[in-house]
C-alpha cells in the first residue's frame, strides 16, 4: 500500500478539511501519515489513519516555525513514503526538499494566501521571507490546489502558475441528532466557530449583541483573541448573552451547529487573505441548514446571492447589523428550501472528485 504523509502546523484535531482529505485518501487505499503538532490545549484524537503530533519548544513565532520544519524535515527523510502533502507555505520547505531528494510526487494544498494574513501587514521582513518561499518553490510544484477562484487567480497573476480548485465544503449531514445532551443551545442563538484571531469581526457582533433582545451569540473556538475577547464581554455587560465554548471536536460541533439561528462569517477585509476568504464554518452552516450572514467580500457574498441562504452586511455598524439580524429572525424559515438546494451542492462528496483525479494522476506514475 502506497504512503502519503500529509503535514500541517496545527494540532490536527479541529482541521476539517485535512480530515476530510484524509478520509477520501483512505478510501483510496493509501496508507495516509497525518503530521502536526502537538499543544497543552490538544483534545483527544481518534482518526482511521495514522497521526502524529510533534512536541515542541516553541509555540508561535519564528522560532516555531524554525523548530517544526527542522522537525518534520528530519522526520520526512527517515519515514516510508511515496506521495507528500503540504498543507499550506508554512509546510512547503521541508516538503519540497525532501520530494526533491527522494524524487517522489509534492501536492500543495492551499487554504489560504499565507504571506497575506493581517499578522504580517506590519511586519514586512517576514512576510518577505514567506513571499519568497511562494515565490521560489510554488510554481516548480506540479499538483496543486486551494479554496476559492480569487486565490487560484492570484497565484495566475503573481506566478505564472495554476491551481485545481477544491472548496473547504463539509460532508453532507446523515442522519444529525436533533440535540445533543451536554450543549442545547437557545432560542435565537447566533453562533461563531473557528479561530479567534485578529480580523474575524467578533468585536463588531459583540458589540451587535447590545442592540438585539432575547438573543445570544455562542463562539466556538480559540485563537490570540481569545482572552481580550471575553474581556470586551465583562466591560459591555454581555456575560448573559455571549457564551464561549473553547474548542469543539469536529462531531460535536455538528450537532450543536445544526441547533443555532443564524450562522456568522464576518471578516474584515485586512488584506488579500481575508478579502478572498471563503470559509469552511460558511460551508459547515449551510450544511446545518441555517442561514448566515456573511461580509462584503467576492468569495462569500457570491455564494449568498447565487443561492439565496442569508444576508450581507453592508454597513459594519452594530445598529445595522443588529436590524438585519432581527429581520433574518423573523423570516428565517424564508431560506429554508434554498438551503436545501445549497446542501446538495456544497458537499465534499461532490467536491472530492476533483482530489480523487489528481490522486489518480499521480497513482499512475508511481
Amino acid at each position: 500500500m502506497k504512503r502519503i504523509i500529509v503535514s500541517v502546523t496545527n494540532d490536527l484535531t479541529t482541521d476539517q478539511r485535512v480530515h476530510r482529505t484524509c478520509i477520501t485518501l483512505v478510501n483510496l487505499n493509501f496508507d495516509v501519515l497525518l503530521v502536526g503538532r502537538k499543544l497543552n490545549s490538544n483534545l483527544p484524537i481518534n482518526r482511521p489513519y495514522k497521526t502524529k503530533r510533534f512536541n515542541l519548544l516553541f509555540n508561535k513565532g519564528f522560532l516555531f516555525y524554525t523548530e517544526y520544519n527542522i522537525r518534520l524535515c528530519c522526520f520526512l527523510i527517515f519515514k516510508r513514503k511515496h506521495i507528500l502533502l503540504s498543507n499550506d507555505v508554512d509546510t512547503l520547505l521541508p516538503n519540497f526538499l525532501i520530494g526533491r531528494l527522494f524524487n517522489i510526487p509534492i501536492v500543495f494544498d492551499s487554504h489560504e494566501l499565507f504571506s497575506e494574513v493581517p499578522e504580517l501587514a506590519n511586519r514586512p521582513l517576514v512576510k518577505s521571507i514567506w513571499k519568497k518561499i511562494e515565490q521560489i518553490f510554488i510554481p516548480k510544484i506540479k499538483y496543486k490546489y486551494t479554496v476559492c477562484d480569487s486565490i487560484a487567480d492570484y497565484y495566475k497573476t503573481t506566478y505564472n502558475t495554476s491551481f485545481e480548485v477544491i472548496r473547504n465544503v463539509p460532508m453532507k449531514y446523515i442522519n444529525l441528532p436533533d440535540s445533543i445532551a451536554d450543549i442545547t443551545l437557545k432560542k435565537n442563538t447566533i453562533l461563531y466557530q473557528g479561530a479567534l484571531n485578529k480580523g474575524r469581526g467578533l468585536e463588531l457582533i459583540i458589540e451587535t449583541m447590545l442592540y438585539l433582545d432575547n438573543s445570544y451569540l455562542y463562539i466556538i473556538g480559540d485563537g490570540d483573541l481569545t482572552n481580550e475577547l471575553k474581556q470586551l464581554v465583562s466591560e459591555l455587560k454581555l456575560t448573559e448573552k455571549v457564551i464561549f465554548l473553547g474548542k469543539i471536536v469536529p462531531n460535536d460541533l455538528l450537532k450543536i451547529t445544526s441547533q443555532a439561528a443564524i450562522g456568522i462569517s464576518v471578516e474584515e477585509d485586512l488584506g488579500l487573505n481575508y478579502k478572498y476568504a471563503l470559509p469552511n464554518k460558511l460551508f459547515d452552516y449551510i450544511q446545518a441548514k441555517i442561514p448566515v450572514l456573511v461580509s462584503d467580500l467576492p468569495e462569500m457574498k457570491q455564494v449568498v446571492n447565487q443561492y439565496k441562504i442569508g444576508e450581507i452586511i453592508v454597513d459594519r455598524n452594530p445598529k445595522a447589523v443588529a436590524e438585519i439580524i432581527d429581520l433574518m429572525f423573523q423570516n428565517s424559515y424564508s431560506y429554508q428550501k434554498n438551503l436545501e438546494i445549497a446542501t446538495s451542492a456544497l458537499c465534499w462528496e461532490k467536491e472530492e472528485v476533483k482530489l480523487k483525479e489528481i490522486f489518480y494522476s499521480i497513482n499512475q506514475f508511481l
